[in-house]
């Protein structure tokens, strides 16, 4: 049997050094993911070792079994890892440099992890459908010996019955294993969608603070304009007290220049 060179990755590959100050929500959930991608690829060796056995001697339902809580085991890891990214990403501001690359180390070990472990899974798919095990039997409980005509057309009727059972269970079971099946397409559309709304977030943000910048600059005109206006009113009002004074000077000298005639 053919060996299949799935690289599971190690412990190391998870492991990001952390540093500088973070929220204890931040570090729960680098802690989280961590810790996911690590069960992802722990599964990953245990399908592995599930795959070389169907189809042998040591084929049984009981692997069957095994491969099917593992494969529901990691999807559910997966799908709360997705989640976990998503909210990693919303704690952390483009001014955290260091806190993004940790994150979006998270993100890449996450996606190789996920891309592997989708790889494994349709291998499994492919084979365990082409070697279903099937639990109907058919009941037998006359000797050929002893055979009638009533007998004959009872076996039949349960040979029939066994063929039903049987295709019925072998669609079941197909369904069962395409439905182990992770979406990866979905879960990569769940970690690029932050990404494009974050993207539209920052447009929007940027778009406000010009707005902003505009209605600043607009204002400060405004105000420089009102306060020429100002000035050229106190120049008007100073010139007006001042004729009104040379006037009145004027007056007060022509009534003096009288009195005195």
């Amino acid at each position: 049997m053919s060996k299949h060179p799935y690289n599971y990755g190690s412990t190391s590959s998870t492991e990001v050094g952390f540093v500088g100050k973070r929220s204890p929500e931040y570090n729960n959930l680098c802690d989280n993911v961590t810790t996911n991608i690590y069960t992802i690829n722990s599964s990953l060796k245990t399908l592995d070792n599930a795959l070389k056995t169907i189809g042998t001697r040591k084929d049984n339902q009981g692997l069957r079994n095994t491969i099917h809580v593992t494969q529901l085991s990691t999807n559910q890891i997966a799908s709360v890892t997705s989640k976990d990214i998503h909210k990693l990403k919303q704690l952390v501001t483009k001014s955290e440099k260091q806190q993004q690359l940790q994150v979006e180390k998270l993100e890449e070990n996450f996606k190789e992890a996920i891309t592997r472990y989708h790889s494994l899974q349709k291998d499994l798919a492919n084979k365990q459908k082409s070697n279903l095990l099937v639990s109907v039997s058919i009941e037998n409980d006359y000797t050929p010996e002893e055979e009638t005509e009533q007998q004959r057309q009872a076996q039949l009727a349960r040979e029939v019955a066994f063929e039903q059972d049987m295709l019925i269970e072998r669609e079941a079971r197909i369904k069962q294993i395409e439905a182990d099946v992770l979406d990866v397409n979905e879960i990569m559309r769940e970690l690029g969608s932050l990404v494009n709304a974050q993207a539209e977030t920052i447009d929007t943000i940027e778009n406000s603070i010009d707005h902003a910048a505009g209605n600043v600059e607009e204002a400060t005109e405004q105000l420089i304009t009102a306060s020429r206006y100002q000035n050229k009113y106190r120049r008007k009002l100073l010139l007006m007290v001042l004729i009104g004074l040379i006037i009145a000077a004027i007056i007060i000298i022509i009534l003096v220049v009288q009195l005195k005639k």
